[in-house]
């Protein structure tokens, strides 16, 4: 018996290492905030509104799980000690990159070890590339932050592709380079701004870091939301496929490429609606770039898909108005909640004058306000309420989100229109819900049953180096 038992053992070691000698490819896609609410509304959406008869892709995958995300110090957990889970298998607290509760200890992520064995490695994102999930996957910083470290960190770890809407450890408080832009240029590292620069350096250079194109987008902290559709602003899939080329071209024989949909989070803080399914639909289109490089390798290829935690707890049904749900009324919105806020804040902040009628109009414009959206007197009502203590009285209110601060009356205009699209948050922040967990190819049976966040990064190690 006892010989039987090591036979089996064996044989199953063999089959794993055979098994992690055919994975040449992976394909690391993580949802910033996407829990498992996020992606059954734009499911619904898609069913619903766009007339699909096919799920979206991710849940289209052979297998299909969940993840826990609890932190070493929380049960809810933020990005960086969620990212470095995601990328090290260890758990630690929040706010902390690469490095143990005890910030003496660092932790090895995944895409270093396989760097190390002469891999292939890009890290992108929708939002700032030294942002921390990202971050999680090249640095070692006692503080999420502490973008200088950071970014010296980003140039230390010899990765092949960088891609994101900015760095924001370059300068010094007087805005002035620092020490890390030289740090770059010693690297050999190219910057291009915008996806078309990119994709005419990807592969002409052994270093490429993609960044948004200068003056597009006023927001370093990300690259513009979908919902918004600025003009000349980079988006995920576009900035993929430089990605994979870049990594096709340096490393065609072994690669590993993490992908961050990290402006999902970013509207599930602002309680957005619309922009969470437009940033989850955008996010689908950076899984269809995967998904067509394994279909051409499909038994080389790994692809997993999922969260470093929930944000926002959003769901369909409104507890205000049970039953109704109206997702259509999606399409009716033409701008994300942060950038409506920042409109607004300027006009104050600059000491401007906007009439009702000229709000309404715009209201009216980019949220289909009383035409598609048919707010009734009371809320008509609250809204105004809302315009005047803002514009008039100046004495808003204001509510402070992780990202952004909306006053007044942009709370009121997305508290109506969740109203009527049928949508709710428990929270602007993140929560403790598990998060989904989706894979196809080469080993993905491997991730079939419920998991840990710190699971994946060890599944895919062994799976990649048989460790």
């Amino acid at each position: 018996m006892k010989l039987h038992r090591l036979l089996a053992s064996v044989i199953a070691g063999a089959c794993v290492l055979g098994a992690s000698a055919e994975v040449k490819y992976v394909f690391y896609l993580i949802g910033d905030g996407m829990g498992m609410g996020h992606v059954n509304a734009t499911e619904y959406y898609n069913r619903m509104v766009l007339g699909a008869d096919q799920p979206i892709l991710m849940m289209q995958f052979p297998v299909a799980s969940q993840a826990w995300t609890y932190s070493a110090s929380s049960p809810v957990t933020d990005s960086a000690a969620a990212g470095t889970a995601l990328s090290t298998g260890n758990k630690t607290n929040n706010s902390m990159l690469g490095m143990a509760p005890d910030s003496v200890s660092l932790y090895t992520s995944i895409a270093r070890d396989l760097k190390d064995a002469g891999w292939g490695i890009g890290v992108l994102t929708s939002v700032a590339p030294d942002d921390a999930t990202p971050a999680a996957f090249y640095a070692h910083q006692p503080e999420r932050g502490m973008y200088y470290g950071i970014n010296k960190d980003a140039v230390a770890s010899g990765y092949d592709f960088l891609g994101g809407a900015s760095l924001r450890g370059t300068k010094d408080k007087a805005g002035k380079p620092n020490e890390v832009t030289k740090l770059i240029k010693d690297a050999g590292i190219k910057i291009a701004h915008g996806t078309d620069a990119g994709a005419a350096l990807a592969g002409k250079t052994d270093r490429l870091w993609v960044l948004s194109p200068e003056n597009v987008w006023g927001n370093g902290n990300n690259i513009g939301y979908t919902i918004d559709s600025i003009a000349g602003a980079m988006n995920l899939p576009a900035l993929t496929k430089v990605a994979l080329d870049h990594l096709s071209a340096k490393s065609p024989d072994r690669f590993f490429l993490m992908i961050e949909g990290g402006n999902i989070d970013h509207s599930a803080h602002a309680n957005d609606p619309g922009g969470v399914i437009k940033e989850v639909l955008n996010f689908q289109d950076a899984i269809r770039v995967a998904y067509d490089f394994y279909l051409a390798h499909p038994d080389e290829t790994l692809i997993v898909v999922t969260a470093d935690h929930d944000t926002g707890g959003m769901a369909i049904g409104h507890p205000d108005h049970y039953g109704y749900v109206d997702l259509a009324l999606i399409d009716s919105q033409r701008i994300s909640k942060d950038r409506l806020s920042d409109y607004c804040r300027d006009l104050v902040r600059e000491g401007k004058s906007i009439s009702w009628d000229e709000m309404s109009d715009l209201l009216r414009d980019r949220l289909g306000f009383w035409s598609n959206v048919p707010l009734n007197d009371e809320q008509t009502a609250r809204l105004r309420a809302a315009f005047d203590r803002t514009f008039v009285a100046r004495e808003s209110n204001d509510e402070k989100g992780l990202y952004n601060t909306f006053n007044e009356f942009v709370t009121e205009a997305f508290r109506i229109y969740n109203y009527w699209v049928g949508t709710d948050f428990i929270s602007h922040n993140h929560t403790a819900n598990p998060v989904p967990v989706f894979a196809i190819g080469e080993g993905s049976e491997k991730f079939s049953h419920v998991l840990n966040n710190t699971d994946i990064p060890l599944i895919i190690r062994t799976l990649t180096l048989g460790e």
